[in-house]
């Protein structure tokens, strides 16, 4: 299900991308005037209704997908990374003898003087 929803989100992200790429700006009429552009292949109005639906189509398909991507990676119940590990058991011998550290060495006067230069 996930899988499938995040193909569909890709596809559906690219798609907008590209269908906001083809619309043109606001300024485009202006110089659509000076040069008499004919668009009759849509009408009057051009291709604005039609390009305008598809887009509000796709960022309403994105955003659904989006939120129900948010929604299932929130909700997923997974384990922690640490339970997959075993539980090592220490287990103490009943003859082992203690462990003894030694004390520090400490240097006569002597030894602790640095060496002339």
């Amino acid at each position: 299900m996930t899988t499938i929803l995040i193909v569909v989100h890709t596809i559906v992200c690219l798609f907008l991308i590209c269908i906001v790429l083809l619309q043109h700006g606001k300024g485009a009429d202006v110089g659509a005037s000076f040069g008499g552009s004919s668009q009759s292949l849509f009408g009057t109005e051009g291709p604005l209704p039609l390009l305008n639906k598809i887009t509000t189509l796709a960022a309403i398909v994105f955003m659904g997908t989006s939120i129900t991507l948010a929604y299932l990676s929130a909700n997923k119940s997974t384990g922690s990374v640490m339970s997959d590990l075993k539980v090592q058991e220490q287990q103490i011998p009943a003859q082992q003898a203690p462990v003894t550290i030694p004390a520090p060495i400490e240097k006569t006067p002597e030894q602790a003087a640095p060496k002339g230069k």
